[in-house]
């Protein structure tokens, strides 16, 4: 594949060098803020940009009917409409808040277990995510997912990083020098805590998913998540 990589961070430089090592071509590179540059020729676009470009870089790839993976999170207001232009234009699109394979898995484990916990009214759910410190959004992307996967299956209406609220999932969101990426959810009665995490060890993950997510598009039309690349029901 010839991949445009719009978006040139340390994301984009490990998707980069693991793209080169499974026999693909970087063939156009941007920084998180350009907005001129010509996407003919390319195979697919892996779009981690910014919040304020995410979604011009994604509506000229439906422009240049080019598949998009985008991973950029801080957008999402604009997510319908992107989605409609995708129908529109009969684009390809996959957005993932993470597209590492593990955390994908997580996802499900997560609305398995909150399905599970749901007539145990003792338990009182809440997150924690840390991050490293140059990411912007809070809570991350990741943590809004989890959050949203256990509102599926339980009474939670939302959730919040100050409301403490019973209707609210609480989520802690913390900051540390060059942390790849941690949740955790915790269920607590006055007599024990059940909790799942993950964490991320490198930037290679979520790299590797993205690339993956990109191979698995070629061909297809439409708007797709990982659990159609990752065959999860």
């Amino acid at each position: 594949m010839k991949i445009a990589l719009l978006g040139y961070g340390k994301m984009g430089k490990t998707i980069e060098q693991m793209a080169i090592q499974k026999g693909h071509e970087v063939s156009l590179k941007t920084t998180r803020d350009t907005i001129d540059y010509d996407l003919h020729g390319v195979d697919v676009a892996i779009e981690f940009s910014s919040p304020e470009s995410a979604v011009a870089n994604i509506l000229k790839c439906f422009e240049y009917n080019i598949p998009v993976i985008s991973g950029t999170t801080g957008w999402l207001d604009h997510y319908s409409e992107v989605l409609n232009i995708c129908e529109e234009r009969n684009g390809s699109f996959i957005y993932a808040s993470n597209f590492s394979i593990g955390v994908n898995l997580f996802f499900t484990i997560n609305e398995y277990v909150a399905a599970l916990m749901k007539p145990w009214q003792d338990y009182a759910v809440s997150m924690e995510e840390i991050h490293h410190t140059q990411k912007k959004d809070a809570p991350s992307g990741t943590a809004i997912s989890l959050a949203e996967g256990i509102i599926q299956h339980t009474d939670k209406k939302g959730w919040s990083l100050e409301d403490t609220s019973k209707d609210n999932i609480p989520i802690v969101a913390k900051r540390i020098e060059d942390v790849k990426g941690t949740h955790s959810i915790s269920y607590t009665s006055n007599v024990d805590t059940i909790s799942i995490a993950h964490e991320a060890h490198s930037r290679e993950g979520f790299a590797m998913g993205a690339i993956i997510a990109a191979e698995w598009l070629q061909g297809k039309k439409g708007v797709y998540t990982m659990k159609d690349v990752l065959h999860i029901k």
